[in-house]
């Protein structure tokens, strides 16, 4: 089986470190072929999708706009 690294900063190492009972490479494998999963699913939807990446781009700045409203309207 290939390997892989990945980097963590001291604090995160340390704190993975108090949870010994963990297999942190079977977490992070989990993590991966959930992250692949999703994006597959996406390709999927995308390649049958007629959207430009121009639209897809306006609907994005639109959802980004909406937030951006909702979070200033909640604000104090």
């Amino acid at each position: 089986m290939p390997s892989i690294t990945v980097n963590v900063d001291d604090d995160l190492k340390t704190r993975m470190e108090n949870h010994p009972e963990i297999n942190w490479s079977e977490v992070t494998r989990q993590a991966i072929r959930e992250k692949i999963e999703t994006l597959e699913v996406m390709d999927e939807l995308a390649a049958e999708s007629e959207l430009t990446e121009s639209d897809v781009r306006e609907i994005a700045d639109r959802i980004n706009e909406s937030g951006r409203e909702r979070v200033n309207e909640e604000s104090p």
